[in-house]
């Protein structure tokens, strides 16, 4: 008699978030090792990739590519192996954590063109493609997703061309590109942060960052030295607290008939992914953490982010957000859409040179200095313009008071 192993979504899934599956990397039918990638899960935020709990065979699928999936939900069955299925006494490996990754791995395994998986099975169908149609980039030259989707754009942008030559002289080229599951989710997570649940306002204001640049230039190599890249993040999340110390209510969570007020400072810091899309690790109880702390703990997240190695749980429990939108070159964005529950996030723009006139002496001149603009995007209901404005002036004062 043949013994079956659940495959089920994890169960720490952070509130308000959604899943859904995006693709099986085993067919039905297949076999499957203990730990071996076996399906990927994608929320708003991130692609989670479920490893196979136990060595076998998968023999059902439950949850098929675009079901929603809630989390604990039974995703699938596998038929152990012999060995794993002896009896009572057998060990079952340990199940490897959910790895959260910013790129779609490879889903191919060896064979010669096939046999296809679902997912491209599924798009192959969608797009009314043959496999000899699709030139196969994958171990062995086997057809992975993206190359039905580089298929597809081709073929469609041939057709356009074809159609155009009758077409208005006005009408102008064009090809369409499908969206994927994360950018769908984003643009689902921001609309209803924006239309259907917070009314948004946001506060300007101007950072001169000279005290916190000669700080830096200071203590940069004895960060180093100890362990910890010493950027101007660093000081941003040092100062949100200080702003977080004056106003508290910006750490929070509105209820109907309450304002859950957090007692801890956990910070997400969006970063937007190569490719498109948008992640937020969370640094946790930034209230009680030094500017090496925290410089160390930004610093881990980052190298576990670029090299795809974020777990769920770096994702979950954020209480407050920054977005450091100005190391792409943006001066200003406004508003910053709230990540929902969350009551504000703060943006910060471009560091540049700007002439600024002092006082001095009974006096003024124009001296330049490295400034940025700053915003705190609030839930309105929540708090008013001039919270907003106390917790900008907190903020600004922290950086432009930095001791050396």
């Amino acid at each position: 008699m043949s013994t079956l192993f659940e495959v089920r979504a994890p169960s720490e899934e952070s509130e308000g978030t959604r899943s859904q599956v995006l693709r099986w990397l085993k067919a039905l039918g297949e076999h499957v090792a203990t730990n071996e990638p076996l399906v990927e899960l994608e929320t708003d935020k991130v692609t989670v990739e479920i490893p196979a709990p136990a060595s076998g065979v998968l023999r059902q699928i439950l949850k098929g590519e675009g079901a929603e999936v809630a989390a604990g939900d039974l995703l699938g069955q596998i038929e152990l192996d012999p060995a794993a299925a002896a009896g009572p006494g057998t060990q079952v490996p340990p199940r490897a954590p959910a790895v959260a990754s910013a790129r779609v791995p490879d889903t191919t395994a060896p064979g010669a063109r096939g046999p296809l998986s679902p997912a491209v099975r599924r798009l192959m169908s969608e797009h009314g493609l043959e496999p000899d149609e699709v030139d196969g980039s994958g171990q062995a030259g086997r057809i992975t997703a993206e190359d039905v989707l580089k298929a597809a754009q081709a073929r469609q942008g041939k057709s356009g061309a074809a159609a155009g030559a009758g077409a208005a002289a006005d009408a102008p080229p064009s090809h369409r590109v499908p969206h994927s599951p994360m950018r769908k989710r984003i643009a689902e997570h921001m609309v209803r942060s924006l239309l259907h649940t917070a009314p948004h306002v946001t506060s300007v204001f101007e950072a001169d960052m000279s005290a916190v640049n000669a700080h830096r230039r200071k203590n940069q190599a004895d960060y180093k030295e100890r362990g910890a890249a010493l950027t101007l993040s660093a000081y941003f999340v040092a100062a949100a607290a200080a702003g977080v110390r004056a106003v508290p209510e910006v750490n929070s969570r509105w209820f109907d008939d309450a304002l859950e007020i957090y007692d801890t400072l956990n910070i997400g810091v969006a970063a937007a992914l190569e490719g498109g899309g948008l992640i937020v690790p969370v640094l946790r109880a930034v209230e009680s953490r030094d500017l090496f702390e925290i410089a160390r703990g930004l610093n881990d997240l980052v190298a576990r982010a670029r090299a795809h190695t974020l777990t769920p749980a770096d994702l979950r429990g954020g209480t407050f957000t920054l977005s450091n939108h100005g190391t792409s070159g943006s001066l200003l964005a406004a508003p910053i859409v709230i990540n929902q529950p969350q009551s504000a996030i703060l943006g910060i723009g471009k560091l540049e040179r700007r002439a600024s006139v002092i006082e001095e002496a009974g006096g003024e001149r124009i001296v330049v200095r490295s400034k940025c603009y700053v915003t705190l995007t609030i839930d309105h209901r929540v708090i008013d313009g001039g919270d907003a404005n106390r917790f900008l002036q907190a903020f600004v004062a922290r950086l432009e008071s930095w001791p050396l």
